[in-house]
């Protein structure tokens, strides 16, 4: 079997082959360019399976509201113009006479690290990405949440302060204005000088000095905020978390300690675990969602 996958996200679109073992070759990355508009980003998905011989099947993550059914985006984000309404199984199954699968693209991210990474071997857990935004996921009983209108597992929306900060979807006080890596670079540009990134945040010079250390350490409680509310409604056996910055050990150690120091005692047995595909946990979780056709 030969899947072409896809990871579609607002900068950067992904792609690679998986074979039927689920190993990953020939993966390139290039601009999404998807601020143009959902006529190009369509453009380039049909170059791309045009340029291999032999596709059997295409599986595709990207963000926004996924029907994985009809393999249809419901609803596309800001950055993703034109792109709401787009059918997968009309470009492709209709096109090009291939299967295929598509779903957001944390939920691909939890179906990939459920069959190939952290959550291996777990029936529940949940998965929750620090980026952009917040994203989340919904594993149980094996399987993905999807939710009535395919939008289950929107933790970054969740309300942790009433009246707070405006969020991209329109809300206000929700959690990833203020647990988001983009959240936590807001709180340490003016400090730093200019416009910084998670990784510079991190850099001996400035982790080391006391006003960013103290911007860092009160983002790190705004991320426990929301992760001791998940814990509450699902009591799962373990939250598994990416996104680049949760490379840093610091934060995963802190998180983890401050989550455990004021979760009740019934749901302290939850672990943190890392998640463990990097990039890959999208195109491995779509390219087995069109296996399993």
């Amino acid at each position: 079997m030969k899947i072409l996958a896809y990871d579609i996200g607002g900068t950067a679109l992904k792609y690679g082959i998986v074979d039927e073992n689920f190993q990953i070759s020939d993966i390139h990355e290039i601009p999404s360019d998807a601020e143009k508009g959902g006529a190009g980003l369509i453009a380039k998905l049909k170059e791309i399976f045009e340029s291999y011989e032999g596709i059997d099947r295409v599986g595709i993550s990207t963000a926004g509201q996924i029907n994985p059914y009809d393999a249809f985006v419901i609803h596309a984000l800001e950055n993703f113009p034109g792109f709401s309404g787009t059918s997968f199984k009309e470009i492709f199954t209709d096109g090009y006479g291939v299967p295929v699968a598509a779903g957001n693209d944390v939920n691909c991210a939890a179906m990939g690290e459920a069959q190939f990474g952290a959550g291996r071997g777990l029936d529940n857990f949940l998965c929750l990405t620090y980026g952009t935004g917040v994203g989340g996921a919904i594993y149980m009983d094996k399987r993905v949440i999807i939710g009535d209108t395919c939008s289950a597992g929107e933790f970054g929306h969740i309300r942790t302060h009433v009246g707070g900060n405006k969020c991209p979807c329109g809300g206000y006080g929700c959690y990833e204005a203020y647990a988001s890596t983009t959240a936590l670079v807001r709180r340490c540009s003016p400090i730093i000088g200019h416009e910084t990134n998670g990784r510079e945040i991190f850099e001996p010079a400035n982790f080391s000095n006391p006003e960013i250390k103290f911007q860092i350490d009160e983002w790190i409680d705004e991320i426990v905020v929301g992760l001791v509310s998940l814990c509450n409604i699902f009591n799962p056996p373990a939250i598994v978390v990416g996104g680049g910055i949760m490379n840093e050990n610091y934060i995963r150690n802190e998180v983890d300690r401050r989550l455990h120091e004021v979760l009740m005692p019934n749901f302290r047995k939850v672990k943190l675990l890392k998640a463990e595909l990097g990039n890959k946990a999208g195109m491995l979780g779509a390219a087995y969602n069109v296996s399993i056709l």
